[in-house]
């Protein structure tokens, strides 16, 4: 039978548990088993731990072991581990249960193969056990603690302090990160030798510790921790400096082995340093494996001495770093050539972009000015003709004109450029409403502009222009009428906007003036100075921030300097105002020193606001459907300002598209 689940399964024997857990149970009721014993090693007697633990520790082990092992855990298996955690927890509570845990060498290696980052409520009790075990167990408990972490590590082909960092990146398990910081002090402060806990120290630092401490101390629950790591690794260093103070490393090793059995292989390694290739980026790898070597073999974790007889192998592990020996030097000069690559990229393409806009500016500067003259000898020829045209040659005698007297020239009509044909003159059915927008003219166009591929007729359709006709008859009143307004008459005829007219007040806060001269203790003479000087060693952004923010208007600072003669009887908010009243357009230089002061910070800002609305501008302008849609209006424009100035348009402003939005929210072509 299972075990019993009633209300008196807790006053079950310990016997009975061990009956329970020899039986093999299914997981299931493991589960339950174990759920049960851990509140009776909670609740009962040290009598009854004890009678429960000559056989049930083993046990316990046991199925941990067996749990371990198991390839494909399921979820039930994981929580039987930590109900298992949780019953050897329990169980060495006591001295007895305690000595009992420290006298069987698997529990340990157990915990240390149970650590799993992945399971952080069961690997926070096991890191609470390993601290609290190293903190209060026997002498050599450290060593063994240690070799049991080594051998888990070997066994997952990890470095043995990987899990316990890789906890501490856990930001949402706060109680894990300081259970695992609580076991790095544990390990790192119980040794007695120096070296050994600079050693261990390090150790932490290389498995990724030394990456993410800046991040730790913005936690607030480790705190405590660190500042004990911080601590102690201060004295570590203190000590180490006073150990080698004021000796000289190589004398010291060299007089160590002078005229010893040491010096000819001390003399051996030095050859064979020497004989390291010279190469920027390869010769601090052979160092960090050299240094691996030497610390392994002269820090052993057996604490003893190698075997220097045995000389077939020695016992020295650098596998992880051939493996993960990648090239950083060369990564690292790598990433700095690609971001000086990327500044300069951001430089040129800024540039670019600068020279690009120039030109076009330029470019519509010229076409500008071609216009002209074309409007000019436009003009000039049509006040020409028409003046020869309308000359009365004199006749002698009633006679016909003299011979060779050349007739009058034929009207003047003006060509379209690239081959245009004037658009076609609509008629609708009634009076439109106008489009008031900004026609372009053919002559101002570019050779490849856009207005001179279109081909709107294409949309005409009879349907549309009734519908137009019937919504926009100049006969029908209503908002639409804001259609054919200009910019500057909308809205003038319904209200009126308030005076807007600033009155400055007769009173200024003198008190949030007084605050801030007392802040930057400077002599009033020597902030005008500073100001006008533009001395930007000693300007600052704050100081013009709170100059704008605190003085007064120039109105009132004309009233102070009329006080000048009565310098001495004002308060030291108005003096300041009457020194600074001797510099002209105080607050438009005011304005201009923090715009310098800040211009490259507001460029690096927006910089890549700058490169997106390029882009953006790109695809809108290759964009077809954005291209319909211009025709489209082109159409609608014609087809209403038929019979006024702005009828057969070739083109217009683009910019009309943002006021007939504005203006009409409701209008849908």
């Amino acid at each position: 039978g299972g075990l019993r689940n009633s209300k008196h399964e807790c006053t079950l024997s310990s016997q009975e548990y061990v009956h329970e857990l020899r039986s093999g149970i299914s997981e299931d009721k493991l589960l339950n088993c174990l759920e049960s014993l851990r509140v009776s090693l909670t609740s009962n007697p040290v009598s009854w731990v004890n009678n429960f633990g000559y056989e049930g520790l083993g046990l316990l082990l046991d199925v941990l072991e067996r749990l371990l092992d198991k390839k494909q855990q399921e979820n039930i298996d994981k929580k039987n581990q930590h109900k298992l955690i949780q019953c050897l927890k329990a169980f060495m509570n006591n001295k007895y249960g305690l000595q009992r845990i420290l006298g069987d060498e698997r529990s340990l290696l157990l915990l240390a193969r149970a650590i799993d980052p992945k399971q952080t409520n069961m690997m926070t009790e096991i890191v609470k056990i390993l601290s609290a075990v190293c903190i209060i167990g026997e002498e050599n408990i450290l060593d063994k603690i240690l070799a049991a972490m080594t051998i888990a590590a070997e066994r997952n082909n990890k470095e043995r302090f990987a899990p316990i960092v890789e906890g501490l990146e856990n930001h949402e398990a706060q109680q894990l990160q300081g259970a695992c910081m609580q076991l790095i002090n544990a390990l790192v402060t119980s040794p007695d030798d120096l070296d050994f806990r600079i050693h261990l120290r390090n150790e932490f630092l290389r498995c990724g510790l030394k990456k993410i401490l800046p991040e730790l101390k913005e936690t607030e629950e480790l705190d405590i921790q660190l500042k004990v790591f911080n601590e102690n690794k201060e004295e570590d260093s203190i000590e180490l400096s006073h150990r080698l103070d004021d000796i000289r490393v190589y004398h010291l090793l060299s007089n160590m082995v002078k005229d010893t059995g040491s010096e000819p292989y001390f003399l051996s390694i030095l050859q064979h340093l020497l004989l390291i290739r010279n190469d920027y980026y390869i010769r601090p790898q052979y160092y960090k494996v050299i240094e691996e070597c030497l610390s392994q073999i002269v820090l052993h974790r057996s604490g003893m001495d190698p075997d220097f007889a045995y000389r077939e192998r020695l016992d020295v592990d650098f596998s992880h770093l051939i493996d993960q020996c990648v090239d950083k030097a060369k990564v690292e000069e790598s990433e700095q050539r690609a971001a000086e690559f990327s500044k300069k990229f951001d430089e040129e393409f800024s540039a670019r972009q600068e020279a690009k806009a120039e030109l076009q500016k330029q470019e519509e500067k010229i076409k500008e000015l071609e216009s002209q003259i074309n409007t000019l000898q436009a003009q000039l020829l049509c006040t020409l003709y028409p003046r020869l045209s309308n000359t009365v040659y004199p006749s002698i005698g009633g006679q016909s004109p003299l011979p060779g007297m050349p007739l009058a020239p034929p009207p003047l009509v003006v060509q379209l450029p690239y081959g245009l044909v004037p658009k076609k003159t609509y008629k609708p059915e009634s009076v439109m409403k106008r489009v008031n927008w900004s026609k372009i003219v053919p002559q101002e166009m570019a050779e490849n502009c856009f207005w001179l591929k279109v081909k709107e007729e294409r949309f005409e359709n009879p349907d549309m222009f009734s519908q137009l006709s019937l919504s926009f008859s100049s006969k029908s009143r209503g908002k639409d009428n804001l259609l054919c307004l200009p910019p500057n008459h909308i809205g003038t005829h319904s209200f009126s906007y308030p005076d807007t007219r600033f009155y400055p007040s007769k009173y200024w806060e003198t008190n949030r003036l007084s605050i801030f001269l007392g802040s930057f203790r400077l002599p009033y003479e020597e902030i005008r100075d500073i100001v006008l000087q533009v001395d930007e060693e000693r300007l600052s952004e704050a100081l013009i921030q709170n100059l704008i923010k605190n003085l007064p208007e120039q109105k009132e600072l004309s009233n102070l300097a009329e006080l000048k003669n009565e310098y001495e009887e004002l308060c030291e908010s108005e003096q300041f105002g009457i020194v600074m009243s001797s510099v002209k357009m105080l607050r438009p230089r005011l304005n201009g020193i923090l715009f310098k002061l800040t211009f490259e910070e507001q460029v690096n800002n927006i910089r890549p606001d700058i490169m997106n609305v390029t882009f953006a501008c790109e695809e809108v302008k290759k964009s077809g459907g954005f291209s319909m849609l211009l025709e489209l209006v082109l159409l609608v424009g014609n087809y209403m300002n038929s019979g006024s100035r702005n009828a057969q348009t070739f083109g217009y402003n683009v910019s009309f598209l943002c006021k007939v939005s504005n203006r009409i929210p409701s209008l849908c072509f």
